[in-house]
């Protein structure tokens, strides 16, 4: 029995020891296996690269079943090799891609392997270049572009101009072509059976389709590839709800949530135990200015509106952080040429065609005043005159001269005082008389009614109107003299401190709302602005600048259509004054169908030609830009992309044709349980998933490289320590 215990004592000792050497001498290390479930909010649609534009659902389970000939890295921020490596030719109009050696498709068996090969990779894009093919967006990226089949792995594409970006286009999913044999290129969308048990070439293969009472879940298995990097999820789960709400019921049972939405104070709506990542993409919300309407063709007027848009406050409303000054997103954007100035902003727009009103009214009142300072006849600019009442004026027969006129009424020389002369001027409607508000009073010669002199006279007969002209007068007087340097900086008086009351000038007060700018023609500055009713943070961002505007004089009504094919008709018809919206760019940064003049939407030939790719909001059109965009898609010297990209931002901030206000900001939120999420620079959601080969859920513990099982005699020879 003694030796029995002490066996064991013995034994539970080495374990002990065991144990000790191997935590001192192991680490934790990722093991393959596990599953990896995220929840999302939309929609589940047959699965397709080449129809996936606008469902993001559909966008990440695309990145895992398909894989295109080349991928976008976050981390380096560079297009790499994915099914292929690529060779371009030095004036980068040839493309030579070759696929890895031993690819397959997912529904390849040891009996019957399917191998992705040159063929699969022409009709991708043979296909996308049909007349007949339904995505005509998708098609327009490879205009003008030859493939061809050079050997069993090899195929080449050739462009007719240089576009240095062209290898952001071959990140699109490819398509096995014996799928999609016998079906008619226009009906490519209808393919239902195909989208519900796709075959790809990614690192997860499509396993089920589920449909349960709170969600839809689709199952990816890991489909091994030769010569990929090694990836430790065995599966991934995607469900998919069709609420927020509904999303939070089941969050225990996550490990990822895609995109994680904000409550009224800009947090995030999930449970403490998520670890975040908050990103960007490459996208930018912006005010567009359509400058095919006359009255913003005044690039005053737009400067103004821009220095007058205080867009830290709208990225609040929005609750966004990140605030842009330009849609060029590749360059630094720490030296803002434009910041907000409410001042600057009126004296833009002071040098507008679109007055305030107080400053229509002063103008006239200093041309009035210039014109009478001029001459030899002086009468009181403003006078008290009951009907019935005479107003006695008095000149120089030396500048007038003998049978003068004043107002059609005769010079008298007068009785008292020699060299002068006298006229009477009535206010009963009889010749000359003064009618109420402004008079022209003329003196004139008799014989040939040429104009010896003039002034104007502003008369009434209600004592309170006579006081508030006086002091109108007055104040005249002050913008004048406030001119001057002599005049303390607290005694002077400027257009803004003056509104108009009741067709009369006075001192503005704290209370008082802005006035509505007016042309020439007496016509208000009206503009009405265009947003979509999703996300709802539009309408209280739009909410937001229309009260800013109306401190400019600007008056702006907000039209949110209550659906959002209503919306896109809008935009694509070019419905609206300015347009409150957002742009989202690729991993390329190119930013010419934004802003290039192709992409205007030529209106004239009404509707039915309206462009889907018209993507210049604006209508921007400009030679110096065009030119720049064109050598940034063309050069291949990244020397000289940069010196294009500094000249565009200046051409951009100089005419104006929007003002950029901010980049959303997303959450994803993922699992203290999931290890090795590292999202890096992403250009879609999707992208997320362009690291996932380090992420693991599954952990064990395994010894140093330098250390194995037989240095643990040494180990416990020396003390083990």
């Amino acid at each position: 029995m003694v030796l029995a215990a002490l066996g064991i004592l013995f034994f539970l000792s080495f374990l002990l020891l065991a144990r000790k050497f191997s935590i001192a001498h192991s680490e934790l290390a990722p093991t393959k296996g596990g599953t990896y479930i995220e929840g999302s909010i939309g929609e589940f649609q047959p699965l397709n690269p080449w129809f996936t534009v606008q469902n993001d659902v559909n966008r990440d389970m695309v990145s895992l079943v398909f894989s295109g000939l080349l991928r976008y890295n976050p981390e380096t921020k560079l297009i790499e090799p994915d099914l292929a490596t690529m060779r371009v030719s030095p004036d980068s109009r040839i493309y030579t891609l070759t696929l890895r050696e031993g690819l397959l498709w997912h529904d390849s068996t040891p009996e019957n392997p399917h191998p992705v090969t040159p063929e699969d990779v022409l009709f991708t894009f043979k296909t996308i270049q049909d007349p007949d093919f339904p995505n005509p967006i998708l098609r327009q990226n490879f205009e003008g572009v030859t493939v061809e089949k050079i050997d069993a792995r090899t195929v080449r594409f050739h462009l007719e101009q240089s576009y240095s970006f062209f290898p952001s286009n071959l990140t699109i999913g490819i398509l096995p072509k014996r799928s999609f044999e016998g079906i008619p290129v226009r009906k490519l969308r209808e393919t239902t059976d195909f989208g519900f048990q796709p075959i790809g070439a990614g690192p997860y293969a499509f396993k089920s389709f589920a449909q349960t009472e709170r969600s839809s879940e689709v199952t990816l298995q890991r489909f091994v590839r030769p010569g990929d990097r090694e990836y430790f999820l065995e599966r991934i789960i995607l469900r998919i709800f069709p609420d927020y709400s509904t999303l939070l019921t089941d969050v225990r049972n996550l490990d990822g949530v895609r995109s994680v939405p904000r409550n009224d104070q800009g947090a995030p709506i999930i449970p403490q135990k998520f670890v975040l990542h908050r990103y960007t993409l490459p996208q930018y919300v912006a005010l567009f200015f359509n400058l095919d309407k006359p009255m913003l063709q005044d690039r005053n007027l737009r400067l103004g509106l821009q220095l007058g848009t205080n867009k830290q406050i709208l990225a609040e409303t929005g609750k966004e952080s990140v605030i842009v000054d330009t849609p060029l997103l590749q360059i630094d954007t720490s030296d803002w040429r434009y910041h907000f100035d409410a001042s600057a902003a009126q004296g833009a727009l002071f040098e507008s065609n679109w007055n305030l009103p107080e400053k229509v009214r002063l103008q006239r009142l200093l041309e009035q005043r210039e014109a009478n300072a001029v001459g030899s006849l002086h009468i009181a600019p403003v006078v008290l005159l009951d009907t019935g009442a005479v107003l006695t004026v008095t000149g120089s027969l030396s500048i007038a001269g003998t049978g003068a006129l004043l107002n059609g009424v005769e010079l008298v020389k007068h009785a008292t005082q020699t060299g002068t002369w006298i006229v009477s001027l009535h206010t009963d409607s009889s010749t000359g008389s003064l009618s109420m508000g402004t008079n022209l009073v003329r003196l004139m010669k008799k014989n040939n009614g040429s104009v010896i002199d003039s002034t104007y006279v502003w008369r009434t007969s209600n004592v309170s109107l006579y006081r508030r002209a006086v002091e109108e007068q007055r104040l005249v007087d002050q913008f004048l003299k406030s001119k001057s340097s002599d005049v303390p900086a607290d005694m002077r008086l400027g257009i803004h401190d003056l509104t108009l009351d009741q067709g009369m000038l006075r001192r503005r007060m704290p209370t008082d709302a802005r006035d509505i700018r007016v042309n020439d023609s007496g016509d208000q500055l009206s503009l009405r602005l265009l947003t979509s009713p999703s996300p709802p943070s539009y309408q209280k961002v739009a909410e937001d600048i229309a009260e800013q505007w109306h401190d400019l004089g600007v008056l702006v009504s907000i039209d949110i259509p209550s659906t959002a094919g209503e919306f896109e008709q809008r935009m694509l018809r070019r419905d609206y004054d300015v347009l409150l919206f957002g742009q989202s760019l690729l991993d390329n940064l190119d930013s010419y169908p934004y802003w290039h003049s192709s992409g205007v939407q030529r209106l004239k030939g009404g509707t039915v030609n309206l462009r889907l790719d018209a993507y210049n909001l604006s209508q921007y059109a400009s030679q110096q830009s065009d030119s720049l965009l064109e050598t940034i898609r063309e050069t291949t010297s990244d020397k000289e992309r940069q010196h294009a990209l500094q000249e565009l931002r200046s051409a951009l901030a100089t005419d104006v044709p929007a003002i950029f206000l901010y980049s959303p900001l997303y959450t994803f939120a993922v699992s203290p349980e999931v290890s090795g999420v590292s999202l890096g620079v992403l250009s879609l959601h999707s992208d997320r998933f362009l690291t996932l080969q380090r992420w693991f859920v599954r952990k064990e513990r395994r010894l140093r490289d330098s250390v194995s099982w037989w240095s643990f005699i040494p180990w416990l020879l020396h003390g083990a320590r």
